[in-house]
Parts: C-alpha cells; sequence; structure tokens
C-alpha cells in the first residue's frame, strides 16, 4: 500500500478542475471611426474568426471551394450588444436563431443570414457555453456535404468574467 502525500492530492485536484477559456468582445470601428461596426471576438486570444476558418479548410478545401473557409465578420452591434440578450442566448432579432443554435458570426458580405456560423450557448449561474457550433449551409440535411466542428468546442467561460467581457461592447 502506498501513502501518497498530501500536495500530490492537491496536484492532482488542480489536474481534474477544467481550465476555463477566456472570451473577449470589441467593438470593430465602422468606415467612419466611429465605433459602430460588427462586434470582434477573440477566444483564448484568437480571433474566432481565424480559428473557424482554420478549422474548416479542410472541409473547403475537399469540395473545391478554400475561399469558404472563415468567410465570416463578426455580428452587428446594434443587434448583439448589451442590453441585447444575443450573447447569452436570447437574441433580440429572430433571424439570427438557428432553432436552439445561435448564430455568432456572419458572413463576410454583410447579408444577415447568408452564411451564419451558429452554436448552442448554454448560460448557468456559474458559466456560459458555446459547444455544437455548426455552418447551417453545410449541415448535410439538403444533400451537401456535412463540415463537423468536432473538437473545436466546448468553450467553458466564467460567467462573471464572461458578462464583464461583453459589457465593453454595450
Amino acid at each position: 500500500m502506498r501513502v501518497v502525500a498530501a500536495r500530490e492530492l492537491k496536484s492532482d485536484a488542480r489536474n481534474l478542475v477544467r481550465k476555463m477559456d477566456v472570451i473577449q468582445f470589441a467593438r470593430v470601428k465602422g468606415e467612419n471611426g466611429a465605433l459602430s461596426g460588427e462586434v470582434h471576438i477573440l477566444i483564448n486570444g484568437r480571433d474566432l474568426v481565424q480559428l473557424i476558418g482554420e478549422h474548416e479548410r479542410p472541409f473547403a478545401v475537399a469540395e473545391g471551394s478554400p475561399s469558404l473557409a472563415g468567410a465570416y465578420v463578426g455580428l452587428s452591434a446594434v443587434h448583439t450588444a448589451p442590453p441585447s440578450g444575443h450573447f447569452l442566448g436570447a437574441p433580440s432579432w429572430d433571424i439570427y436563431r438557428y432553432g436552439d443554435k445561435i448564430q455568432v458570426l456572419g458572413c463576410d458580405c454583410g447579408e444577415p443570414g447568408c452564411w451564419p456560423l451558429v452554436c448552442r450557448i448554454e448560460v448557468t449561474a456559474e458559466r456560459v457555453t458555446w459547444w455544437d457550433f455548426e455552418q447551417p449551409h453545410r449541415s448535410g440535411s439538403k444533400g451537401d456535404r456535412r463540415w463537423r466542428y468536432d473538437g473545436l468546442s466546448p468553450f467553458v467561460f466564467d460567467r462573471k468574467a464572461y458578462e464583464a467581457a461583453l459589457n465593453c461592447i454595450a
């Protein structure tokens, strides 16, 4: 029988606790320099558009359309910044709702709903979780090729830190 030191137990317990992801929201300046543009999102210091683009690239290349990978921009701050509950899973504009998923990025053409990236946003008293990402136009439901986002998420954020970050775009 092996005796385990208290410091080994503490180390093991820390390894069992999942590290929280970190999110940042910022408003992009519009053409006139005012903060009226889209919402820019960083997760763990990485631009969400670039992160998604890297993940989608193999799928887009396989279907002969590499430019589709990461063809996103942030959503309009007018519709998604607080007091809107958009990034808390309650969008104020129905075009951003896809069943039980919420649009988090839009098409780089600027047309709402054209090429959306959606995910589930689950909010509890202590956490906000983004998971089950999907490109609805590549969901496999209409005979198209399915782009899979396995391994990309979940992203789990501390709710207080998440709301503080969200308030930066209010």
